[in-house]
């Protein structure tokens, strides 16, 4: 039977009632009188004693336990927090031929996010291309292609404006939520290690900072390999991994896989899903709320070479906060992948 925590009202009644029951003629309701005052100060208490119960209680299994305790019971299962990764990539600058940009020199966006140079690079032929990681590890420093850097220190014989090179700054990602650590540890609970299976492989490559999806598939490529695909949701606009972040993944995973598997991790081909909707009403909110839907859809339900069902999409777009009515003009049918594809967000056209 499940135990109901009393609210502050019924604590405060039943201590007046005991007050009224221990001491004949005394009146605990009168608020400014010594009986009301101790009433108030008890329930006050009891209700925050119940409270610290009701955390404590979330705290003894780790499906509800939070942050610290969460933490705890993870490292009994050898499960760790991802950290905070740093942004990483080139950045081309151009100048006199022959300067040399040293390690370390620092760049800054427009925003006030850092860079700093990894390494020496030397201007030929007018540019050069400096590997850059951010300063502050997270999410803000992931910086699409072609976007302005500036020299914080100017160089002489440097351009002050640099440009970020094709394929961005990315793999920057935040500290692992609760929600994303305890689905990992409940994974690792249910699905014990087995030196190898496939969940094996998809745990491994969600031990990577960014990696919020992943899948693996047995024999694709032929007996003894193992394929592994993997999506970085949170880190750029589509999710698709960039090589950078492939290789972090592939060296995680060699770093632990059996010795016999011939391992391949890839990032899936994006494969924008575009949709056609007649929408009622069709204001601002609600188109923003069926997009949001709609992104949430893909992202649970998208997988590389799977099948996105159009009675989900459909029923994704009606339960969208202000949705009376619609039609899903496009697509008309399930949304079908090849080997290796997977559906990402596309454009809307509203009718």
């Amino acid at each position: 039977m499940p135990y109901n925590r009393p609210d502050l009202p019924t604590l405060l009644a039943r201590i007046r009632a005991d007050i009224a029951q221990a001491f004949p003629g005394a009146d605990a309701t009168l608020r400014r009188s010594v009986f009301g005052a101790l009433a108030a100060a008890l329930a006050g208490l009891a209700h925050g004693l119940h409270g610290r119960l009701d955390w404590e209680a979330l705290q003894l299994m780790p499906d509800t336990a939070e942050s610290d305790r969460l933490d705890r019971w993870a490292s009994i299962w050898g499960v760790t927090r991802k950290p905070p990764a740093a942004a990483a990539g080139l950045v081309d600058c151009t100048g006199d031929d022959g300067v040399l940009i040293p390690a370390g020199t620092l760049f800054q966006r427009s925003d006030g996010i850092q860079f700093l140079s990894e390494a020496d690079a030397i201007i030929s032929g007018g540019v050069a291309s400096v590997s850059v990681s951010a300063v502050d590890p997270g999410l803000a420093g992931n910086t699409d292609a072609l976007a302005h850097l500036t020299l914080v220190s100017p160089i002489a014989g440097v351009d002050s404006q640099a440009l970020v090179a094709a394929g961005g700054l990315g793999g920057g990602a935040d500290t692992e939520t609760d929600d994303a650590l305890r689905a990992r540890l409940l994974a690792r609970i249910q699905e014990p290690p087995h030196g190898g299976a496939s969940f094996d492989y998809v745990s491994w490559a969600l031990e990577v900072s960014g990696v919020t999806r992943a899948w693996c598939y047995p024999l694709e490529l032929g007996p003894g390999t193992v394929s592994v695909r993997f999506m970085m949701d949170d880190a750029y606009a589509d999710g698709i991994p960039q090589p950078a972040d492939v290789d972090a993944v592939q060296a995680h995973i060699d770093a632990v896989r059996p010795v016999t598997a011939s391992v391949t991790v890839a990032a899936p081909v994006a494969v924008p899903l575009d949709f056609t909707i007649r929408l009622v009403p069709n204001d601002a909110a609600t188109q923003a709320a069926v997009q949001a839907e709609l992104k949430d859809l893909i992202r649970r339900e998208a997988e590389p070479g799977g099948t996105l069902l159009l009675s989900h999409i459909q029923e994704a777009i009606s339960i969208a906060a202000g949705e009376t009515d619609h039609t899903l003009v496009t697509p008309t049918a399930d949304v079908t992948h090849n080997t290796g594809e997977i559906a990402t967000m596309g454009t809307i056209t509203w009718q």
